[in-house]
């Protein structure tokens, strides 16, 4: 007797699954929300679907990924426009899709296939995909999912550079200050992967834009909440002390308002806040070539300031820190003698 009826299906080609995942979501559409055991049952067949394509991504733990197999279902999804049903449908989905997903596109971005990365030559011509993950932080349920994946386009330059000019990255400014913590620190994560992780595209955005930016930067520095003063303290130290840019770090430190800034901080409530804003402030009076008004702030201010270095001290035993900060109580009360400020 045939029990042919019971054999398992066969598994299914990249080309066939990618076309699966496609129809999956696509039957989303067609559905609505008063059908709720039509909608549950199409729901669990996009998720088993996404688990599908995760096991030939990645493998399931006993079986390893086939190298043939990712490279053509990365190409397929590419050609079945499935990434953008995966950024647009994400927030329908339940948790465990979305980290499935997430999980997938890390994968399927840095896949190369022949010569080419085709996920990235996908965004590339699809690049409102980008501003869309960017908004979504205004939506708490996925916030953190499209965080992961605009992270993973943020590693490749031509997608960083992208977010950098448009004018969805201005938002971030927004994000970082998000009432939800959780939100706000992934957010804020984004911020300074953009502004460290390609030198030269964040130096040539701060030269085009630097008043702009910095302008809604220095609300940060100056917001109520510590955990974003501490955060964009110890950023700004990051990408503005590299040698990429160091002719945007000259002007930053050439201007009274940015001095201003740093010599509230010096008054901080917290150690590490302090601490921070010396190691910029140091900037300030160590450049050989001070403006004339930087001179004047720092003379008219000189008690104040060499009061609050005289009871900066930090943790532990750090003779480094000791020295620098010898060194620039000596430059304020050099610059605090000389007659011709005044005049």
């Amino acid at each position: 007797m045939s029990f042919s009826f019971f054999k398992a299906s066969r598994p299914k080609t990249p080309s066939e699954l990618a076309k699966t995942v496609k129809d999956s979501f696509n039957a989303l559409d067609s559905i609505t929300v008063a059908e709720v055991k039509a909608l549950e049952k199409a729901m669990e067949e996009v998720e088993k679907n996404i688990v599908a394509m995760k096991v030939m991504l990645a493998g399931d733990g006993e079986v390893e990924p086939n190298p043939d197999q990712v490279a053509q279902l990365t190409l397929e999804v590419c050609n079945e426009d499935v990434i953008a049903l995966f950024i647009h449908k994400l927030l329908i989905l339940g948790w465990e899709a979305r980290k499935n997903l997430v999980h997938c596109w890390s994968i399927m971005l840095k896949q190369k296939v022949d010569s080419t990365y085709c996920c990235v030559q996908y965004m590339e011509n699809h690049l409102e995909l980008l501003d869309f993950l960017v908004v979504c932080y205004d939506n708490k349920e996925i916030a953190m999912h499209c965080g992961g994946m605009l992270r993973e386009c943020i590693k490749l330059p031509s997608l960083a550079k992208y977010i950098l000019e448009s004018p969805s990255f201005g938002l971030f400014f927004k994000f970082v200050e998000l009432p939800n913590f959780d939100v706000a620190s992934d957010a804020f994560s984004t911020f300074k992967d953009l502004l460290t992780k390609h030198e030269s595209a964040v130096s040539q955005y701060l030269t085009n834009n630097y008043s702009e930016f910095f302008e809604q930067y220095e609300k940060l520095l100056t917001s109520p909440n510590y955990v974003t003063r501490r955060q964009s303290l110890k950023l700004l130290s990051e990408f503005l002390l590299e040698p990429p840019n160091s002719l945007i770090m000259k002007r930053y430190i050439g201007e009274v308002s940015h001095l201003k800034v740093m010599m509230n901080l010096l008054k901080d409530s917290s150690k590490n806040i302090q601490i921070s804003a010396f190691h910029i402030f140091k900037v300030f009076v160590a450049n050989p070539n001070k403006p004339r008004e930087i001179k004047l702030i720092l003379a008219k201010n000189h008690e104040g300031l060499l009061a609050l270095l005289n009871n900066l001290v930090k943790g532990g035993e750090d003779d480094q820190f000791e020295e620098e900060k010898e060194l620039i109580m000596k430059e304020i009360e050099k610059v605090s003698r000389l007659a011709n400020l005044e005049s």
